[in-house]
């Protein structure tokens, strides 16, 4: 069977309820689909109209169902009418042989209300009716999907052309308490995260929650080579800082029961001075490989800019104090070092595959977000247009 590519939008409530984590657990671990795609979007008022009319009519079947998702749009995704400022969603892109029934099997119907979490309307949505009436109440579906291809390909063409302009990092949206006291910082989820299905990157989002901040930006990629040298350079200087400290005691360790006598550790000072470069080169090397699935000095030239085999997710968050909460929830660079609960104590094997990266100030948060481009994403765009225009 050919692959296909299917979308889930999660809806504005459930994003601001810091429910995206869970949401999009549950799509890695329930199918069996590569999340290939993810943007933050800010949707316009022309954006939020089109989509709902289209909404009001899409299965002539089912006109209750056209009615509630018309009007849930309109309510929901059409910006402030007092202040303009848009509303967050998140468009995610799944690829793989029958994505489209798979996704729509793991988000369940709307009228699906079995109170145990079989599907993600029945945990995330709700449809609550009043019993004397039998007249809809409140409705949140949690998530949008196209049921058909039909479907998939009229609303992913209908968002194409508006992603340029309100997809990327959403700056001022309604919800994002924003000011001048509010931080920017970037967390990125290493390739250790999508070497299976599994649930890691959901629950590592759920434990980033925690820290009260908003997600402004998010973007899935994987990173070239030239990108993961820029990104790690300043680690180079520092992995030659760590060789000294240890490498001398070390080596006179090792002279000492080699030749059976004590060896002092100043005169092997110079040693260190020289092989320090050399370790620093091979670490460094092991880094960008671990991060790109390329060792930079087996790359041609012509590769360097390719993006590599690994897969990252980038997430930006905006707040209080943001580079401070969300490197107290990651936890030690060390795994071994990290606090109980923290991201890297749960999910991390060692100091290089330890779950996840985070900026240690605002100013390495904005260079480390020019180095990615999280702010555009033409292969998202791409891959719409491979599926549905092409």
């Amino acid at each position: 069977m050919a692959k296909e590519l299917a979308f889930v939008i999660i809806n504005p409530y459930p994003i601001r309820k810091s429910r995206t984590g869970g949401i999009i657990a549950r799509y890695l671990v329930r199918t069996d689909l590569k999340l290939v795609g993810a943007r933050i979007i800010g949707a316009s008022a022309e954006l939020a109209e089109q989509f709902a009319t289209y909404l009001e009519t899409y299965d002539p079947s089912d006109p209750e169902k056209c009615a509630l998702f018309s009007a849930y749009v309109r309510r929901v995704y059409t910006p402030d009418a007092a202040t303009g400022r848009p509303h967050r969603s998140m468009l995610l892109l799944f690829e793989g042989e029958d994505a489209i029934r798979k996704i729509f099997e793991v988000t369940g119907s709307i009228r699906q209300q079995w109170c145990s979490g079989q599907s993600v309307r029945d945990t995330y949505g709700d449809l609550v009716r009043n019993p004397a009436t039998d007249q809809i109440e409140y409705f949140e579906p949690a998530v949008l999907v196209g049921a058909s291809r039909q479907v998939v390909s009229d609303i992913l063409r209908m968002w194409l052309p508006h992603l340029s302009s309100q997809a990327g990092i959403v700056r001022g949206a309604l919800d994002v308490p924003g000011g001048a006291d509010a931080q920017e910082t970037l967390v990125m989820l290493k390739p250790d995260n999508w070497h299976q299905p599994s649930l890691r990157a959901g629950n590592i989002m759920d434990l980033l929650s925690n820290s009260g901040l908003r997600i402004v930006g998010v973007k899935k990629f994987s990173m070239s080579v030239a990108q993961a040298e820029e990104f790690y350079g300043p680690v180079r200087e520092g992995l030659k800082k760590v060789f000294k400290k240890f490498a001398a005691d070390r080596a006179a360790q090792a002279l000492s029961r080699e030749f059976g006598f004590p060896v002092d550790v100043a005169p092997l000072d110079g040693l260190c001075d020289t092989l320090a470069p050399l370790f620093a080169d091979r670490e460094f090397e092991n880094i960008v490989e671990f991060m790109t699935g390329r060792r930079p000095s087996n790359c041609l030239p012509e590769e360097r800019t390719l993006p590599g085999t690994e897969e990252c997710l980038a997430i930006v968050y905006e707040g209080l104090e943001a580079v401070t909460k969300i490197r107290e929830i990651l936890g030690a660079t060390d795994p071994t070092k990290a606090r109980p609960g923290s991201i890297r104590r749960e999910f991390g094997t060692n100091i290089m595959v330890n779950a996840a990266h985070a900026s240690d100030s605002v100013e390495n948060a904005r260079r480390e977000m020019r180095i990615l481009d999280v702010a555009n994403d033409p292969h998202f765009e791409a891959l719409i247009k491979k599926y549905y225009l092409d």
